[in-house]
């Protein structure tokens, strides 16, 4: 075990620590808009931030790299797509968020719909973070730490050992600043930790060309470039993770889903300052997403030149980092990936206990007549918290039996939860009169429907082709129980805006200039340039 890369790590995790600390203290965790918005406070650096590193999880890092090592550039898809997203999010969903003064994407579901839908999403959100979202980020921290530490062999403990106990320790000190800090501490970690993961995004790639080129970046880079350029292919075939087609099917809807309805991202933005500070910081998150790459994909690629082969290809990453890097910077870089693992699992919990307490447990005691303090509702959702982290420490180590990639599997199970979502509030959007009924019976259909396709009868279609074509079907039903019993009066939007709604009035240039660069991500790697 290396104690100059370990020394390393606690540098630069206990500095991202104190500021985060330093910055928040002042922040009053005693009022629920503190714990779980921030006071709604937060200028678009931190918006951005916030949004960027919630979303590049240790999952993403190391999920991404394995699918660049052992495919090609296509998994590229999941986050330049989502460019277009988040724009169109910013352009029309946060708007309507930000007017309605909401805390919770289920709370426009119980202004749209009814009570019972609002708290039958927040269910599926919370099964979603339980059984998927929170496991998947402590198993890829987990395996992230064994490849860079190699705790297997100082502790002489078997792999399945060693991935139990780190997933213990990191779930244990994730929950603990998540009750300590709540979302100001973490979106303060979430910019330095931004900073950071650019500043690793450029120097992992350069280690890895100087070691590739036997310490010539530039004949490392020509290595890369014009051996195995099959790898640097971003337009996939059928026989590829992300076929090109399920760009403009499923693909589109998942991303939607995830920047304009999942809470524990929404959150991030929910707690705004303004609309303008929303949408800046969801443009500056859209650079951040253009420039991933550099960390998400790069490596994997240049590992295809240095391992012949991996018994666990998810470890690409961090065995790449212990490799090619020099022990200060393989510390400084594990203190990225763990700090990508924390502040998504913090997301994450504080999201939980934001549901469970505002769209659950509040409205049960108040329907009853129970009036709950600030105090004891800040306490009941600490103590959910603890709930939702020690189950999620017992399912993370099973994540290990998953086949084809974990990163193709997270995307998979979150199709039980995503798209059956957005579909509800797509059409709670561009309709008036579609009931309650309408939006229970397409969540059951279409997470009936999805489950049947998926583990029970193979239909031979990818799942982002299934999740669209269940969508649109899912969608004519609501339509048709809309027609047939249609709500007696229309839904009127009512305003509550708590902050200024005034949106940012260059966006438009911005956003053009953002998917041309998008479009050209795509055109860079593809036949037409590297991938000949």
């Amino acid at each position: 075990m290396n104690w100059l890369i370990i020394s390393s790590f606690f540098f630069f995790t206990g500095i991202v620590a104190f500021i985060s600390w330093y910055k928040s203290r002042e922040t009053k965790l005693n009022t629920l808009s503190g714990l779980f918005l921030a006071d709604r406070s937060l200028g678009f650096l931190l918006v951005g931030a916030g949004l960027l590193f919630t979303n590049i999880n240790t999952a993403t890092i190391l999920g991404e790299n394995e699918l660049s090592y052992t495919h090609n550039m296509t998994v590229m898809a999941w986050g330049i797509t989502s460019v277009l997203a988040m724009l169109l999010v910013s352009e029309f969903l946060m708007p309507l968020y930000i007017k309605l003064g909401i805390s919770t994407t289920p709370d426009y579901l119980t202004a749209r719909y009814d009570q019972s839908v609002g708290k039958i999403v927040s269910f599926v959100f919370l099964i979603s973070y339980v059984a998927n979202l929170l496991p998947s980020v402590l198993y890829s921290g987990a395996v992230a730490f064994d490849g860079l530490f190699h705790f297997s062999d100082a502790w002489h403990t078997d792999y399945w050992t060693t991935i139990w106990i780190l997933i213990w320790i990191m779930g244990t000190f994730g929950c603990l600043y998540a009750m300590i800090g709540g979302l100001k501490a973490i979106t303060v970690s979430d910019t330095l930790l931004g900073l950071g993961i650019f500043a690793g995004g450029l120097l992992l790639p350069v280690f890895g060309l100087k070691y590739l080129g036997h310490g010539d970046i530039l004949q490392g880079l020509h290595i890369l470039l014009t051996k195995n350029t099959a790898h640097l292919n971003s337009i996939g075939t059928s026989s590829d993770p992300i076929p090109f087609s399920t760009l403009f099917t499923g693909m589109l809807l998942v991303n939607l889903y995830y920047w304009g309805t999942e809470q524990y991202i929404v959150q991030q933005v929910l707690a705004s300052k303004d609309l303008k500070s929303c949408q800046k910081g969801i443009a500056v998150a859209c650079v951040g997403k253009l420039l991933s790459p550099l960390l998400l994909n790069v490596p994997g690629l240049i590992a295809v030149h240095i391992f012949t082969h991996l018994h666990n290809s998810a470890e690409v990453f961090p065995k790449l980092d212990s490799l090619v890097s020099p022990p200060f910077i393989a510390g400084y870089i594990a203190a990225v990936v763990f700090g990508a693992a924390i502040t998504t699992f913090n997301a994450g919990l504080n999201s939980s206990s934001t549901l469970f307490i505002l769209n659950i447990y509040k409205p049960w005691h108040e329907k009853r007549s129970r009036q709950k303090s600030e105090k004891q509702l800040i306490r009941t959702a600490k103590r959910f918290e603890i709930m939702v982290c020690l189950l999620a420490m017992f399912i993370a180590p099973f994540i290990i039996f998953v086949k084809n990639g974990f990163y193709t599997y997270i995307q998979t199970v979150n199709g039980f939860f995503n798209v059956p979502i957005f579909t509800i509030m797509f059409m709670g959007i561009i309709t008036k009169r579609v009931p309650s009924i309408a939006a229970k019976a397409g969540l059951i259909f279409f997470i009936t429907a999805y489950a049947f396709t998926q583990l029970v009868y193979d239909f031979h279609l990818h799942f982002l082709h299934i999740l669209a074509i269940l969508f649109l079907i899912t969608c004519g039903g609501m339509f048709i129980i809309g027609k047939i019993y249609p709500m007696p009066v229309p839904y009127v939007l009512k305003l509550n805006n708590q902050v200024n709604v005034e949106p940012w009035k260059n966006r438009h240039i911005y956003t053009g200039i953002l998917i041309v660069l998008m479009i050209l991500m795509f055109i860079i790697f593809s036949p037409l340039v590297l991938a000949k």
